[in-house]
């Protein structure tokens, strides 16, 4: 198996793990960040458990598990991650939510530091 592609897929599965378990849990470090954010795109807190909490977690789950050797396992996973956040990057667009703890921020500040 190809070690950059087994890094990224753990760092995938725990980065989805965390904010997962954080949403359902709603831990607090996390959640000062977050209430903002769901108020403005007009996402319920009730809504951190299930959908947003469970499906993070299960598409880590999923995504373990094609790494550990089920490929249609983890190929669903990830179609179903990328979904998720597709759909998360639409919600924040929908009510023009351009803040930094918004989904793309990361993206966005590593093409503002590219050279031109």
């Amino acid at each position: 198996m190809n070690t950059a592609y087994l890094v990224v897929g753990l760092v995938t599965v725990a980065v989805n793990a965390f904010s997962g378990i954080a949403a359902m849990t709603r831990f607090e470090p996390i959640m000062r960040t977050l209430r903002p954010a769901l108020q403005k795109a007009g996402v319920r807190e009730s809504w951190l458990v299930f959908p947003i909490g469970f499906l993070k977690v299960a598409g880590a789950l999923g995504l373990l598990l094609g790494l550990l050797g089920v490929p249609l396992v983890g190929t669903t996973a990830a179609i179903g991650l990328i979904l998720y956040f597709v759909c998360a990057a639409y919600t924040h667009l929908r009510v023009s939510d351009y803040s930094p703890s918004s989904s793309w921020a990361p993206a966005s500040s590593f093409h503002s530091r590219s050279p031109p």
